[in-house]
C-alpha cells in the first residue's frame, strides 16, 4: 500500500473527516483538499457564510494529512497548536485547501494551510499549524 493509499484509507476512519464531507485529490507529492458545500456547514444564515469552525478543521485536517503524504511517519500527527487567520468571507461553495510543510525535524514539523474558493490568489483562511511527529 502506498503512502496515497493509507492517507486515504486514514481518513475514512476520522469521523471528523466524515461530518465535514472533505475528501482529498493526490496527484504525486500534490495534494488538494476539497470540502464540498453543505447546507449544515453555515455559521451564519443571515449572509451565507460558512462557519469558522468547520473551515478551521478544514485546515487543520488538511496540514496533517500532508505531513502525512510526505513524511515517514508511521501514524499521523497529532497537534500542538494552530493558528488561523480568517481573511474573507467562507461563501455558500465549495471551499478548496493546500499545505505546504514549512520544517519537518525530528518531533515536530511547522505546515502552513491555505484555503480557497473560486480564486486560489484570494484565499478565505490562512493556518500555521505545529504538529507533534514523534510519540516517544
Amino acid at each position: 500500500m502506498n503512502r496515497a493509499e493509507q492517507l486515504q484509507g486514514f481518513l475514512a476512519r476520522v469521523p471528523i473527516v466524515q461530518t465535514l464531507g472533505m475528501h482529498i485529490e493526490i496527484k504525486g507529492d500534490d495534494m488538494t483538499a476539497v470540502l464540498p458545500f453543505q447546507k449544515k456547514l453555515i455559521g451564519n444564515f443571515t449572509i451565507q457564510a460558512l462557519h469558522g469552525g468547520a473551515i478551521g478543521t478544514f485546515l487543520e485536517m488538511t496540514a496533517m494529512a500532508q505531513l502525512f503524504l510526505v513524511s515517514d511517519t508511521e501514524r499521523p500527527a497529532r497537534t500542538i497548536n494552530t493558528t488561523i487567520d480568517y481573511l474573507r468571507q467562507g461563501k455558500a461553495e465549495d471551499l478548496y485547501a493546500r499545505a505546504t510543510v514549512v520544517k519537518l525535524g525530528r518531533r515536530m514539523a511547522s505546515v502552513r494551510s491555505e484555503a480557497w474558493q473560486a480564486e486560489r490568489d484570494k484565499p478565505v483562511a490562512v493556518l500555521l499549524a505545529h504538529l507533534l511527529v514523534k510519540r516517544d
